[in-house]
């Protein structure tokens, strides 16, 4: 009976609409609990130190929420798009093209946007990053509650669009935010990874092999310099997708389906707890639309994403270097570029490693609070143009059915 009630938990929490449901709620009772009169409370949480010295990890709860829990929801992502692209819809070369150039426009133009708006505020020399990433979870939630009607390739694009454009993202913490590299502290994660993928080749399925080496690769990304999140996406990236003979699933399968809902139900909703809470008053919402720094990502997420993903996307499609995803129109893809203007998750990270040292901290906040509007901006445009695609797309299936058999 326990067993049976653990896997309906798991199930309930595998889909995108709980996941992003419990993102939303975590979100929320941040904001309301920061801005309460025991707002301090919150704040003492989130700056508590809890240490493993032995290993001279003094970390607060809020570091171990963005460097270990995003470790998990990072490897769910990089399990997810490698089985897209060795046996999913992305296994077409000029499928897989399309989201991943996608992925790349929705980097750069806002990017160039954030750079351009912000030139010359403090902290734009790497604040520029922060509107590069789409937000997963919430992103598909959206998808999942509003694009029901949508044919089924939206779906798959929209995630390994996301997927793209969070490693790309992740890429450029390793590069802008590693201050001191170590060069022997990263050999031993290249050991570590080189070891997961012998033992996925050599078929080994004891989590006495795999646990040491995520928890060690970690660490020594940790120690690198380099954001920990990466192993996560390389572990996932470095596991067996295909089925064997003699087996039910293949690990990444097994893996998607045993982390999936760990990731969804506890990691990201506990990150965006610890990184939503932003102290929301009249001068903050006066200085969303005024202060560049503010502009600048919200500028860069909600133009540079739809425009870098949907333009790019149609220049792609119409020279003929990749293929539109099945049974979309360019009104299905606009609505879902809107969508990648959610950026959450990565975005709040990126905004807390370029600006926390700037100034007196108000930036972060301001940076934060910029993220939030504009990724629930975001999501009420993207749901408003789905809602309506989907119409579309109901009233030509019944057209069809009514249509006499020739």
């Amino acid at each position: 009976m326990i067993n049976q009630v653990r896997s309906e938990l798991a199930r309930y929490l595998r889909t995108e609409t709980v996941g992003g449901a419990l993102l939303l709620v975590a979100a929320a009772i941040a904001l309301l609990w920061v801005n309460s009169p025991w707002g301090d409370s919150y704040v003492t949480m989130t700056q508590t130190v809890l240490p493993i010295e032995r290993l001279h990890l003094e970390l607060t709860l809020a570091d171990w929420a963005k460097d270990g829990l995003l470790a998990v929801f990072f490897f769910v992502a990089g399990l997810e798009l490698k089985r897209e692209l060795v046996v999913g819809e992305l296994a077409d070369r000029k499928r897989a093209a399309l989201p991943i150039i996608a992925a790349v426009g929705g980097v750069v133009t806002p990017a160039l946007i954030a750079a351009i708006v912000g030139s010359g505020v403090e902290g734009m020399d790497r604040g520029w990053a922060i509107p590069v990433a789409t937000d997963i979870a919430f992103a598909l939630a959206v998808l999942a509650m509003t694009g029901s009607r949508i044919p089924a390739g939206a779906r798959v694009f929209l995630l390994s669009l996301a997927v793209v454009d969070d490693l790309l993202a992740i890429i450029l913490i390793a590069v802008l935010f590693t201050t001191a590299l170590s060069l022997l502290w990263l050999l031993a994660a290249a050991a570590c990874f080189a070891a997961w993928a012998l033992a996925q080749h050599r078929r080994i399925s004891s989590p006495v092999v795999y646990v040491p080496l995520a928890l060690v690769s970690w660490y020594a990304l940790h120690e690198a310099g380099i954001h920990p999140t990466l192993a996560g996406v390389a572990l996932g990236l470095l596991t067996r997708v295909r089925t064997d003979p003699d087996e039910d699933e293949a690990p990444a399968t097994r893996w998607e389906h045993r982390f999936q809902p760990i990731s969804a139900g506890l990691c990201v909703p506990l990150f965006a707890l610890f990184a939503s809470g932003v102290p929301l008053n009249g001068k903050v919402f006066g200085e969303l639309f005024t202060d560049r720094l503010a502009l600048a990502i919200i500028l860069g997420l909600l133009l540079g994403k739809t425009i870098g993903i949907f333009g790019i996307s149609w220049v792609a499609i119409r020279f003929g270097i990749a293929k539109k995803p099945a049974n979309l129109e360019y009104r299905d893809m606009f609505a879902l570029s809107v969508l990648g203007a959610i950026g959450f998750t990565v975005s709040l990270l990126v905004a807390e490693l370029a600006l926390s040292d700037v100034g007196d901290g108000s930036a972060v906040e301001l940076a934060k609070a910029a993220v939030l509007v504009t990724s629930m901006a975001a999501s009420l445009a993207g749901s408003a143009l789905l809602l309506r695609r989907g119409r579309v797309h109901q009233a030509r299936r019944a057209a069809r059915a009514l249509e006499p058999e020739e």
